[in-house]
C-alpha cells in the first residue's frame, strides 16, 4: 500500500471518526431538550383535549373531537381495559419524556405504543370517573431527517475527503519525488534537483538529497577524468612497445608473447575508456539478430568456439555500439575464464528482447553473482589468470540500465554460467 492511500484512508477514517462521534454527542445533547418539549407537547394536548370534552357543548362534542383529528392528528378513545396494548420501546427519549408527563399529570398515567394495533403514542388521563386515551402521532417522537440534513451531511463529507485527500498528496508527493530520484541515482544517472521548498523536515531532506547527489556527480566525474587520463597516457608508450617489439629482431615466439601481453593491456586501456566514457549513444531502430550474428561470424573467424542460435524478437531501438560491446564483454568474459563452445540465443520475453550468453566453465558460486557486477570485482580464481580488470561486466550492467534493462547472472544447469541481457521494446 503506498504512502498517499495510507495517509488518504487513515485521514478520511480520522473524519468519517470525528463526524460520528460528533452526532452522537449531538444526539446525547439534544434528547434532553427534546425530550422537555415533546413532555410539554403532550401534556398541553392531553389538558387542550380535556378541557375541550369538558367545556364543550355535548351536541358539538362529537364535531369537535372529529375537527381535532382531522387537524392535529390526534385520537381519542375511551380506556376499557381490554385493548391490546404495546409497551413503549425500551429507549432513552420515550423514558425521559413518559418521566416528565408523569411529573405533572400524574404517577397513575399509563402509555402505550400502540392500542389495538393502531401505532401511535398513547396517553392515558381522567375526566372525573372516566378513563381515555388521547393518540399522538408517532412522527413526532421520530428525528426528522430531511434531504437538506442529507445533502447538507453529504456535502460535508465530500468536502472532509477533498480534504484528506490534498493533505495525503502533500505529504506523498515530495517523498515520490525522492524516491524517483533515488531510483535515478540508483540507476548511475544524475536526477533534476529537487524543489527545496515544503515543510521544513521535507526542504531539509531536499537539500541534503541534492548536495548527496551532487556530490555523487563529481565524485563519478573526477573518477572518469581520472580513468581516461591514464589510459590515455598507458597507450603511448604501448605502441612505442609495439614498435620496438618489430625492430628489435627478437625471435617469432617471444616476439608474439610480448605483442599478445601488450595487446590484453590495450584491451584493459579499452575497457577503462569505456567504462569512464559512459553511454550516451542515440536509439536507433533496427535488427538486433542481425547485430549479434555479424558480431559472433567476427569471433568464429579467428576461430573461437562461439555459436548464435537467434529467436523471434520484435524490432526495437537500441544504441547499437553500446550493445555490441556489452554483448562483445560477455562473449570475452566467458571465453577468457570458462571453457568452450560459447552460446549465444536471443529471445523475446513479454515487452523485453534477451539476449543470452551461456559458457560451459566450472561455473561461480550463487553468493558471488551481484558481487561481480560490480566495478573492478573478479573472482579470486580468474585473478590468477591473464587480462581484464573487472569492468566488462559494469559496462554491459551499465548499458543494459540505459536501455530499461538489466544483466542477470546464474549458475547453468549442468555447469557454467548464464548470463542474460534484456532490453526494454520501443
Amino acid at each position: 500500500m503506498s504512502l498517499f492511500t495510507r495517509s488518504f484512508l487513515l485521514i478520511a477514517l480520522l473524519i468519517l471518526a470525528s463526524a460520528a462521534a460528533t452526532v452522537q454527542l449531538y444526539r446525547v445533547y439534544e434528547r434532553e431538550p427534546r425530550a422537555r418539549e415533546l413532555a410539554q407537547q403532550t401534556v398541553s394536548i392531553v389538558n387542550l383535549t380535556r378541557a375541550a370534552l369538558v367545556n364543550a357543548d355535548p351536541v358539538l362534542r362529537r364535531n369537535l373531537l372529529i375537527e381535532i383529528n382531522e387537524r392535529e392528528g390526534i385520537r381519542l378513545a375511551p380506556l376499557t381495559g381490554s385493548e391490546l396494548l404495546e409497551l413503549l420501546p425500551d429507549e432513552e427519549l420515550f423514558a425521559l419524556v413518559s418521566t416528565k408527563i408523569k411529573k405533572i399529570l400524574g404517577a397513575q398515567t399509563r402509555f402505550a405504543y400502540a392500542r389495538d394495533r393502531v401505532e401511535g403514542f398513547w396517553v392515558s388521563f381522567s375526566i372525573d370517573e372516566d378513563d381515555y386515551w388521547v393518540m399522538l402521532p408517532r412522527e413526532r417522537f421520530e428525528p426528522q431527517i430531511g434531504l437538506e440534513w442529507l445533502g447538507g451531511g453529504l456535502a460535508l463529507l465530500a468536502l472532509a475527503l477533498a480534504g484528506a485527500w490534498l493533505i495525503a498528496s502533500a505529504l506523498s508527493r515530495p517523498l515520490g519525488a525522492i524516491a524517483a530520484a533515488a531510483r535515478e541515482v540508483g540507476r548511475g544517472q544524475l536526477p533534476a534537483p529537487l524543489a527545496e521548498t515544503g515543510p521544513r523536515e521535507m526542504r531539509t531532506v531536499s537539500v541534503a538529497f541534492n548536495r548527496m547527489a551532487g556530490d555523487l556527480a563529481a565524485m563519478e566525474r573526477e573518477r572518469a577524468t581520472v580513468l581516461a587520463g591514464i589510459s590515455h597516457d598507458l597507450r603511448t608508450p604501448l605502441s612505442r612497445l609495439r614498435l620496438a617489439i618489430e625492430m628489435s629482431g627478437t625471435d617469432a615466439p617471444t616476439a608474439e608473447g610480448m605483442s599478445a601481453d601488450i595487446e590484453e593491456m590495450d584491451q584493459v586501456i579499452g575497457q577503462f575508456l569505456a567504462f569512464a566514457r559512459g553511454e550516451d549513444e542515440p536509439l536507433l531502430e533496427g535488427d538486433l539478430n542481425a547485430l549479434i550474428a555479424e558480431l559472433v561470424e567476427g569471433y568464429r573467424k579467428r576461430d573461437q568456439a562461439v555459436t548464435f542460435t537467434p529467436g523471434k524478437l520484435a524490432r526495437l531501438s537500441f544504441a547499437p555500439l553500446a550493445v555490441r560491446r556489452a554483448v562483445s564483454n560477455l562473449i570475452d568474459n566467458a571465453l577468457h575464464y570458462a571453457a568452450s563452445p560459447v552460446e549465444v540465443t536471443t529471445a523475446r520475453e513479454a515487452t523485453r528482447a534477451l539476449i543470452e550468453v551461456k559458457d560451459c566453465g566450472p561455473g561461480v558460486p550463487a553468493g558471488e553473482l551481484e558481487r561481480l557486477k560490480r566495478p573492478f570485482t573478479r573472482l579470486n580464481e580468474a585473478r590468477s589468470g591473464g587480462g581484464g580488470a573487472g569492468l566488462g561486466l559494469a559496462i554491459a550492467e551499465r548499458i543494459a540500465r540505459a536501455h530499461g534493462g538489466r544483466l542477470e547472472l546464474a549458475v547453468r544447469e549442468g555447469g557454467g554460467l548464464l548470463a542474460r541481457l534484456s532490453l526494454a521494446a520501443a
